[in-house]
Order: C-alpha cells, then sequence, then structure tokens
C-alpha cells in the first residue's frame, strides 16, 4: 500500500489540473482496502486513471486508487454464473488498464470489447461509467460486478441487472455513488465473435472484403480514435465531455424536417442524436474560450489550451449547452464528473 499527504493529482486527471489530495492512498488488493476503510475520514473519492473528472480545486478529503490488477479465465462451476455455448468469462482487476485487457481478449482471439479499443482508464471505471464506444457498451459484457462496501469492510457481488445500467449510468453512479470501491469485473467474452460493424465509419476504414477479424476492428478503431481525438499527454482532455443525448421520435422528426443531414441511431427509448454534430452546427468546434477549447476534429472534447483553470472550462461546457439548447431544443450535459 501506498500512502501520501498533501499529494499532487496533476499525473491523476488527464485534463492536467494541478491541483493536490490532502490524503491519497493506493492499495494493492481487498484485504489491504478492508483494513483500510476504518482509517478514513471525511470526504473520499475513488479514482481510476483520472480520464473522465475534472478537479475545480484541491481535494479536501481522501483520494482512493485500486493497484488491483489480474486477469483470468473463470471456471463456470467456481463463479457459479451460468454461460451459454462459446463463451469465456474472464475476471480482472478493477486498476488494470482498460486497454490493456482490451489487447489481451483481441491477442486470443477473444470478442466483445474490440469496439471499446484505446478507451482511456482503467477496469474498474467501465463498470461505474458503463463506457461505451461504436455501438458497443460495457454492460453488453459485463456478468459481474465485486465490490467492496467502503462504509464496513463487507464484500457484495452485483450481477449485471442489480448494476441498473443505462447510456453512462450505474448504480454506482447513482444510488450507491461513493458507497463501493469496485476490486474485480467479469465479462462475458466470445470464442466466436460476433462483429459489430455498423457504426460510425468502422466499414469505410475495414474496406469492403468481407473477411475481417476482430484484430481488424481493434487496428480500424484505433486508427480512428487517433486520428479525431488528440493525445492527453500533448493537450489537456477527458475525451467526450458530453453525453449524447436521447430524444423522443416525435421531437427527432420535428428536427429533421430542419435538419435532413442529422446523424442519428435508434436506441432503446428514442432516438440518440450526437453531440458533437449539434455543438459543430452551433459553430464552436476549433473555437475557444479563454485557454479553453472545442477540439478542431471532434467537437465533442473539450481541451485544455495551456493553464486552463477549471472555471474556465466549466464556462465554456455551459457556453455550448446553452448554444445548444438554443438551436436545437435539447440539452447536453457533461459526461464529465466535476469534483
Amino acid at each position: 500500500m501506498k500512502e501520501y499527504k498533501d499529494y499532487s493529482l496533476l499525473n491523476h486527471n488527464t485534463f492536467g489540473m494541478d491541483v493536490k489530495a490532502k490524503r491519497y492512498v493506493e492499495y494493492d488488493s481487498e484485504e489491504e482496502l478492508k483494513n483500510l476503510i476504518p482509517t478514513l475520514d471525511g470526504e473520499v473519492l475513488h479514482i481510476g486513471g483520472g480520464s473522465n473528472l475534472l478537479f475545480k480545486g484541491n481535494f479536501e478529503g481522501t483520494i482512493l486508487h485500486s493497484a488491483i490488477c489480474g486477469i483470468e479465465e473463470l471456471s463456470t462451476v467456481n463463479c457459479q454464473l451460468s454461460t451459454v455455448k462459446g463463451e469465456v468469462l474472464v475476471r480482472v482487476g478493477a486498476g488494470e488498464v482498460w486497454d490493456d485487457f482490451v489487447a489481451w481478449a483481441v491477442e486470443r482471439g477473444l470478442g466483445g470489447v474490440e469496439n471499446l479499443s484505446l478507451i482511456p482508464g482503467e477496469v474498474g471505471a467501465s463498470a461505474v461509467q458503463n463506457i461505451g464506444a461504436y455501438g458497443v457498451e460495457a454492460k453488453d459484457v459485463i456478468a459481474m460486478v465485486e465490490a467492496i462496501d467502503l462504509s464496513n469492510g463487507q464484500k457484495r457481488v452485483f450481477g449485471t441487472e442489480e448494476c441498473n445500467y443505462a447510456y453512462r449510468q450505474s448504480i454506482f453512479k447513482n444510488a450507491l455513488k461513493g458507497k463501493y470501491a469496485i476490486t474485480y469485473v467479469t465479462y462475458r467474452l466470445q470464442k466466436q465473435p460476433v462483429l459489430k460493424l455498423d457504426y460510425g465509419n468502422i466499414r469505410a476504414v475495414l474496406g469492403d472484403n468481407g473477411q475481417h477479424t476482430i484484430s481488424d476492428v481493434r487496428q480500424a478503431i484505433i486508427d480512428i480514435r487517433n486520428a479525431k481525438l488528440p493525445d492527453p499527454k500533448v493537450q489537456g482532455n477527458a475525451g467526450s465531455f458530453f453525453m449524447n443525448p436521447v430524444v423522443s421520435r416525435e421531437k427527432f422528426l420535428s428536427l429533421q424536417k430542419d435538419y435532413p443531414q442529422m446523424p442519428y441511431y435508434e436506441v432503446e427509448g428514442g432516438v440518440k442524436i450526437p453531440a458533437g454534430w449539434m455543438i459543430d452546427q452551433c459553430g464552436w468546434k476549433g473555437k475557444s474560450l479563454g485557454r479553453a477549447g472545442v477540439h478542431d476534429k471532434q467537437a465533442l472534447v473539450l481541451v485544455n489550451l495551456g493553464g486552463a483553470s477549471s472555471e474556465e472550462i466549466i464556462t465554456l461546457c455551459n457556453t455550448i449547452c446553452k448554444d445548444v439548447k438554443e438551436k436545437f431544443g435539447i440539452d447536453i450535459h457533461p459526461e464529465v464528473n466535476l469534483i
């Protein structure tokens, strides 16, 4: 276990906010976490890779970080989870880098997570945020989530249904926010992968020969993301800053009359409209307010142009939300957590 006081979080948030935590603790086992719980006092925040956070100032409490790693295939007898033919259960430590796990799965020909390639962050966050990209969400492959109750050290295992997953939502972000620390996530992967190629421009990047593998899909998505998303090591950002709104079919049809070129995706509960497209239509792509800007290749991404304060980024966020509301009558909301 590692513990520090007045610890800089500069290397623990991809927006590049130079803030400090009163106390920072990193643990590498469930036992260490359980032993740590009685010492927790005041506000507690559990972070992963810091790729979905915007710190508004110093954190006057305890930051927890998991260094629980490891990837293993499970026996259905031992874990008491049922499977169908061709499924493999894989248990992953919450502290594993998400894309390292995706690479591990693809190298072994196990499908299900290849569309989630190159998403920043760690495995534990996949279960909290219900991360998603290119037509796939974490909830589609999560079988079980193991977590420790931060009030008493008791372990609890959550089935997928208990996690209350929805678009970028889970029970860990809502009813149980801050109450549990995820330690392991078990995923259902496929020995005979079914490729999902109909979201975005995956097919265009892959070409038309039709003989594609999950390795091809992973590489195509890596290429797409690298082409349009800034490297946080070069320019501070948290990836997609806004969630894509889902509107009623009636609202969509009304908008489509005025904007026939508007991209959309049919989803459960309505129609999803890309927030990045609306932000671009409002003229924000490549523009800035002070030292906070909108990326010139992907309007969904807000960037730190150098020395930006959290106030500048939040002001830009609020201004964009106001403009989208005025133009389209749609509320968009940050995906990033404001701390």
